[in-house]
């Protein structure tokens, strides 16, 4: 049974007739259902590529900072390790040999080698 109605007048004066059935209206329903399917997937997919933006800029802050850390505790160390020669070279002008000698040696081979490390 179809059942249609006068929707739209055309300029004419002649009514356009559509004819609604429940094949069509459930037709209506499925396409508005997938529409709303695919963009609700659109809009995750798009929220997704910014939350991946947001934390590669994050990541990048992070490791930025990081790296500043690194370079500060280095010159720490470096400062730390100058001031522990210069003791131990006072201790070793007023006397004191062995061990105090013997880490000289040590602390001046290792700075040393980083200088040449850090050279190249």
């Amino acid at each position: 049974m179809q059942n249609g109605f006068p929707f739209l007048a055309l300029a004419g004066g002649d009514p356009m007739t559509i004819t609604l059935t429940w094949q069509s209206i459930i037709t209506a329903g499925a396409v508005v259902g997938a529409l709303t399917t695919i963009i609700a997937l659109l809009v995750k997919v798009v929220r997704w590529f910014d939350r991946q933006k947001k934390q590669d800029i994050e990541l990048k802050a992070l490791q930025e900072k990081h790296d500043k850390d690194i370079r500060d505790l280095k010159h720490e160390q470096t400062l730390s390790i100058r001031g522990i020669l210069a003791a131990l070279k006072g201790l070793s002008e007023q006397g004191c040999n062995g061990p105090v000698t013997e880490a000289i040696n040590k602390i001046e081979k290792y700075l040393n080698q980083k200088a040449h490390d850090s050279g190249q």
